[in-house]
C-alpha cells in the first residue's frame, strides 16, 4: 500500500561525522566507504550551489523564483519521472526549460522547497527547512504547526509525490500527519488537498476525521474542498453530530445559498431583491462574512454601503468579517471593513485578533524581503501594518481633512490638486495608492503627474454642449469626492507615505502651474526641483528603514515605493513634468 512505504533511513541521514563518532567498533573498510560516499555527496552538492561550477544542462522554473539550473543525468538517475521526461527528447536543440506549474499542475512548489528537494536528489541528505520560509512572524508561535511550516512541507510533498521519490513521500506524509492534530482547522486544508491529490489515503482519512470534529461550517467546506471530500465530511458529521442537522430548515438554507450565489455573481442588487422577498437579513445569511472571504473588494464595499449588515457580527466559530478578510490577506477588503467600523481588537473564540491571524500566515521572508530591497511592499506585510496601526490608533480618531490653500479656490482647483496628489501617490507608492483608490472607487487617475495636470486642465476647460452646468458640477463633485476619500484613506492607513506627499505638494505644487514664469534661471531652478523627487522619497525610505530596525518586526513604517523597480516610470514622469 502506498501509504505504508517504509523510509530508508540510511538514505536520509548518512553523514561521515555520525559514522565516525559512533563507529569506533565498525570495520575500517566500512568507515572508509562511508567517508568516501560523504565526500562524493559534498562534491555533488557543489554542482547545485557553487556558481563557479555551473555545468547544468537544463532549467526548471519554480512557482515563485528565477530558473534553477539542473543536471539531467542526475535527475534521470534518481527519479523515474525525470527519466521518462528527459527521454522524450534526449538531444534537444538548445537548453531545455521546464515550468514547475506544468510539471506539478495540482499544487505549488516554490523555489526554496524545490532547492531542498534537489539537495536530497544530489546528496542523499535532507537539509533542515530554511527558517525564512518555514516560520511565521507571530512572536508567540512555536512554528510547529503554523501555515508557513505546513506549506513548506506540503510543497515538498507535492514534489516528492509527482517526481516519484517514495522515501521522501513516506517521510513527509508522517510530518504532515503530525501537523493535523496541532494545526488550526483552516490550516489543515492544504494538508487535506495534498493528501487527496497524492492519493495518500491514510493521511486523507486523518484530515477528514479532524475536520469532521471541528466547527468548520459546511459553506467553507463546499468552497475549499473537492465535492466528494466535502460530501464525505458532511455525511460523517450527520453520524457524529446528528443533532446539528435535525433542526435545519431546508427553506432557510435554500435562501441562504441563493444570497451566496448572488454574491458570487457580483450582483448586490439581486441580493437586495432576495432579502426583500424572503424577509431575511444579511446577518441571517452571514452575507458579509461570505463576501469578505470569497468576493472582490468592490462587492464587499457595495454590501457595506447597504448599511444592513453588522460589521462586527460573529459567526458560529467566533469569526467576524474582519477575521475572514485577515485569513484571505487582501488589503482592500480589510480597509473597507475598517473604514465602516470593524473592530480590530475583537478576537476569535481561541483568542486571536485579525493582526495575529495575518501574522501566523505570513512567512518571515515575505515580511522582510521587500523592505530590504526598498521596493514595493507585498500584500501580506501591508495587511499586518494596516491592522497593527489601527490597534495603535486612538479609538475615535477621525481622518484628517485635506489642508491646502488651493482648496479655497473652488471646485476646479480642488479637483486639480487632488488629481495631481493621487497621481504622485501612484508614482511613488503604487501599491498603497492602488488599495486606497480601489476602496474609494477612484480608479481613473492618469498615470503621471505631468499628464494629470495637462489633461485635467484641458478637460476642465472643454465644453460639452449636451451637459448643463448642474450636470457638470455634479460630475466634478463626484470625482472630487472619490479622490478626497482616496487621500483620507491614505492618511489613515498609510501615514508615512502621506507625509512625504503632503510636504511635496505644499512646497512644490504651485511651481507646477508657473514653470514658464520668471527669468530663465528661475525656470531652470523650478524644473531641477522636480528632478530631485527621487532623492526626497529615498530619504523618506531610509528614515523608515531606520525606524523599522529600531522597532523590530512590528514596525509600521512604509515599505512600498518602487524606486528601483520603476526607474523607467519615474524618468518618464520627470520628462513629462519638465515639458510643462
Amino acid at each position: 500500500m502506498a501509504d505504508s512505504t517504509p523510509e530508508p533511513s540510511s538514505s536520509l541521514s548518512i553523514t561521515s561525522s555520525s559514522v565516525v563518532s559512533n563507529g569506533s567498533s565498525a570495520p575500517a573498510g566500512t568507515s572508509l566507504e562511508i567517508v568516501s560516499l560523504s565526500r562524493l555527496s559534498c562534491n555533488l552538492e557543489r554542482l547545485l550551489i557553487d556558481q563557479e561550477l555551473d555545468c547544468s544542462d537544463a532549467d526548471i522554473v519554480p512557482a515563485d523564483g528565477a530558473p534553477v539550473g539542473v543536471h539531467r543525468c542526475i535527475l534521470a538517475a534518481r527519479s523515474p519521472f525525470f527519466r521518462e521526461l528527459f527521454s522524450r527528447n534526449p538531444r534537444p536543440e538548445g537548453r531545455p526549460r521546464y515550468v514547475m506549474s506544468e510539471l506539478v499542475p495540482q499544487g505549488k512548489v516554490g523555489r526554496e522547497a524545490f532547492m531542498a528537494f534537489l539537495s536530497y536528489l544530489y546528496t542523499g541528505k535532507l537539509r533542515p527547512a530554511p527558517v525564512e520560509v518555514s516560520t511565521c512572524v507571530d512572536h508567540m508561535c512555536a512554528h510547529d504547526a503554523c501555515r508557513p511550516a505546513i506549506n513548506f512541507v506540503v510543497e515538498l510533498m507535492y514534489a516528492s509525490s509527482v517526481f516519484q521519490i517514495p522515501e521522501l513521500v513516506s517521510l513527509f506524509q508522517r510530518r504532515l500527519y503530525n501537523f493535523v492534530d496541532k494545526a488550526l482547522v483552516e490550516d489543515v486544508m492544504p494538508i487535506l488537498m495534498v493528501a487527496f491529490d497524492s492519493k495518500r489515503d491514510q493521511l486523507l482519512a486523518h484530515c477528514i476525521q479532524r475536520v469532521t470534529r471541528s466547527d468548520m461550517n459546511d459553506t467553507y467546506l463546499e468552497k475549499e474542498l473537492p465535492h466528494e471530500v466535502a460530501e464525505e465530511i458532511k455525511l460523517s458529521r450527520k453520524k457524529f453530530k446528528p443533532e446539528d442537522y435535525e433542526n435545519v430548515d431546508p427553506v432557510f438554507e435554500k435562501r441562504v445559498r441563493r444570497i451566496h450565489r448572488a454574491l458570487d455573481s457580483d450582483d448586490v442588487e439581486l441580493v437586495k431583491l432576495l432579502l426583500s422577498e424572503s424577509e431575511m437579513t444579511l446577518d441571517d445569511a452571514y452575507a458579509l462574512h461570505y463576501a469578505a472571504a470569497y468576493c472582490d473588494s468592490k462587492v464587499v464595499s457595495e454590501v457595506l454601503d447597504l448599511g444592513l449588515a453588522n460589521v462586527n457580527l460573529k459567526d458560529g466559530r467566533g469569526y467576524t468579517p474582519l477575521h475572514m478578510a485577515a485569513l484571505r490577506m487582501l488589503p482592500a477588503v480589510i480597509i473597507s471593513l475598517l473604514s465602516k467600523g470593524a473592530s480590530v481588537t475583537d478576537t476569535t473564540d481561541d483568542g486571536r485578533n485579525a493582526a495575529s491571524i495575518c501574522r501566523r500566515q505570513t512567512r518571515l521572508k515575505d515580511f522582510l524581503e521587500k523592505t530590504e530591497k526598498c521596493q514595493e511592499a507585498n500584500k501580506d506585510r501591508i495587511c499586518i501594518e494596516i491592522l497593527e496601526r489601527e490597534i495603535r490608533r486612538k479609538p475615535h480618531a477621525v481622518p484628517e481633512s485635506i489642508s491646502s490653500p488651493l482648496l479655497a479656490d473652488g471646485l476646479h482647483m480642488k479637483l486639480l490638486y487632488l488629481e495631481n496628489r493621487v497621481a504622485f501617490a501612484r508614482l511613488f507608492f503604487p501599491l498603497e495608492a492602488k488599495v486606497a483608490m480601489e476602496i474609494a472607487n477612484a480608479d481613473n487617475t492618469t498615470e503621471f503627474a505631468g499628464q494629470s495636470t495637462s489633461r485635467s486642465s484641458r478637460n476642465l476647460r472643454e465644453v460639452d454642449l449636451n451637459e448643463t452646468p448642474a450636470m457638470r458640477d455634479k460630475r466634478l463633485q463626484s470625482r472630487v469626492d472619490a479622490l478626497t476619500r482616496t487621500v483620507e484613506y491614505g492618511r489613515r492607513f498609510f501615514p508615512n507615505c502621506s507625509e512625504v506627499l503632503d510636504n511635496f505638494m505644499e512646497d512644490d505644487l504651485p511651481d507646477l502651474f508657473f514653470l514658464q514664469k520668471g527669468t530663465p534661471d528661475e525656470q531652470k531652478i523650478k524644473r531641477a526641483r522636480f528632478c530631485e523627487l527621487k532623492d526626497v522619497v529615498l530619504k523618506a525610505f531610509n528614515k523608515d528603514k531606520a525606524e523599522s530596525k529600531r522597532s523590530g518586526l512590528s514596525s509600521s513604517s512604509s515599505s512600498s515605493s518602487s524606486i528601483k523597480g520603476d526607474m523607467r516610470q519615474q524618468k518618464a514622469a520627470r520628462k513629462e513634468i519638465c515639458k510643462v
